[in-house]
């Protein structure tokens, strides 16, 4: 055997003891390992977790999506889906006829909520487990993204972004 590989045998065996060493005391003492007993116990997620998506709507319960694409565009994934329309409101270019994200390819990086310069995605929504269900049901639509009242859900660390207006009838000068 070369010498690389004389090296790498005993750091093989001391990983082995060490996994052994934890089978055998969580064995020896059952109430000390760290188990949640899903679902009749949920753990207490922290205030920064990334939950599950959700669209901002405006007071006229519109979306306030644009179609952009700039969240489809900065998916790592490509599981957001977006179609768009012309909007009847004169102030809006567009508006998404279809907006679609499919959980199975989410990787959950915020990448989206971080590209959209509106605030219009957020993933504030402390839902995050997806066992139990159909291939079907886990691509979110907009209809379910926007199922929710815009003050319901927000918690108390993350108060809106500020939307700046650079140009527009919104500017300001």
């Amino acid at each position: 055997m070369t010498g690389s590989q004389k090296l790498y045998l005993p750091e093989v065996l001391k990983g082995l003891f060490v996994t052994m060493g934890h089978v055998l005391r969580n064995l020896a003492n059952p109430r000390r390992m760290p188990v949640i007993f899903y679902p009749e116990q949920k753990k207490d997620l922290p205030p920064t977790t990334r939950g599950r998506h959700r669209l901002m709507k405006r007071e006229d319960d519109s979306p306030r999506c644009t179609a952009c694409m700039l969240c489809a565009t900065a998916c790592p994934a490509e599981c957001i889906h977006i179609k768009a329309a012309e909007s009847p409101d004169p102030d809006i270019e567009k508006f998404p006829e279809k907006f679609e994200i499919d959980m199975l390819r989410c990787v959950f990086c915020g990448f989206c909520v971080d590209a959209c310069p509106l605030d219009a995605i957020r993933m504030d929504v402390p839902e995050v487990m997806l066992a139990d269900y159909t291939r079907e049901s886990l691509v979110y639509r907009k209809e379910f993204l926007m199922d929710h009242d815009n003050k319901d859900i927000v918690p108390d660390y993350n108060p809106p972004r500020p939307v700046i207006w650079t140009h527009g009838p919104h500017a300001k000068p």
